[in-house]
């Protein structure tokens, strides 16, 4: 009897703490129909301390592979963080999910190793569509933001970024580019990003670029891109280019932004209150 009573007494707590518990919110998630993909997409998206609280308007930031099983849970950990510490301002994190991120970041290519690789490939410009003409117009109609728009992309995603940044500069104020792959359909974007920032940047911007030990390959395409950003009107483009040798593929988009971020965002920092 006295056991029986005891496990009663046990079970009773145990019920009790289950009650007093409650969620743990990081965001919300939001449903959309893209017209351009002809699709429905999923965003994930962070929204800062006292966003509900008040009427302030704030930055975008735009972040590829968005997934929560991909870089979003991190990535809004990581701009908590920054924000605490003052090294950023409270931005909205907007996680665009995936559903095929090997068609959704690559241009058509005429290698045919590539499209044997990669079946589903050439779909970026309907992407890029999507972002001007269907999610950024949601974003902004659904959410209190400022006209400070971040794209953040690593590997097929800082091509598709560095693809932005060329073809439609104006979509975003500044881009974060992180391990991008130039590899891809040998390299022909880079070959044509001199003539491509001439022709189509107008306006100004400001650009985070860096790549970890990760291959000659992927580190000379991404030196040979800093030169690019370099040699461009330098009233129009304002870029820093890192080099982590420290850093791999797999290691290096939390590391990266951890300085990318502040890189891009420290200018705007509002004055602590006294």
């Amino acid at each position: 009897m006295k056991k029986f009573l005891i496990s009663c007494l046990l079970l009773g707590s145990i019920m009790v703490a289950k009650a007093q518990q409650t969620p743990f919110v990081l965001g919300v998630t939001d449903k959309i129909t893209s017209r351009e993909l002809g699709e429905s997409r999923t965003l994930n998206i962070y929204l800062p301390e006292g966003y509900s609280k008040d009427t302030a308007t704030y930055p975008v930031v735009y972040l590829l592979d968005g997934s929560a099983n991909e870089d979003f849970i991190h990535v809004s950990g990581l701009v908590q963080y920054l924000t605490m510490i003052r090294f950023m301002p409270p931005v909205i994190l907007v996680g665009i999910a995936n559903v095929d991120r090997k068609r959704d970041f690559t241009f058509p290519t005429t290698i045919a190793e590539d499209k044997k690789a990669y079946p589903t490939t050439g779909g970026s410009a309907k992407f890029i569509a999507f972002l001007e003409k269907d999610l950024q117009p949601y974003i902004s109609k659904h959410y209190r933001v400022r006209p400070n728009r971040t794209l953040v992309g690593q590997s097929l995603g800082g091509l598709l970024a560095a693809e932005v940044l060329l073809r439609r500069p104006s979509l975003f104020e500044q881009y974060a580019i992180i391990s991008p792959s130039f590899w891809w359909s040998n390299q022909s974007l880079l070959t044509e990003a001199p003539a491509l920032l001439q022709a189509n940047l107008k306006q100004p911007v400001s650009v985070y670029l860096s790549v970890g030990e990760e291959g000659a390959v992927m580190k000379n395409d991404a030196t040979r891109f800093a030169g690019i950003l370099a040699a461009a009107n330098p009233q129009l483009i304002n870029a820093r280019y890192v080099l982590m040798p420290a850093e791999n593929h797999l290691t290096i988009l939390h590391r990266s932004l951890y300085g990318g971020l502040d890189t891009l965002f420290h200018k705007m920092v509002p004055p602590a209150k006294q």
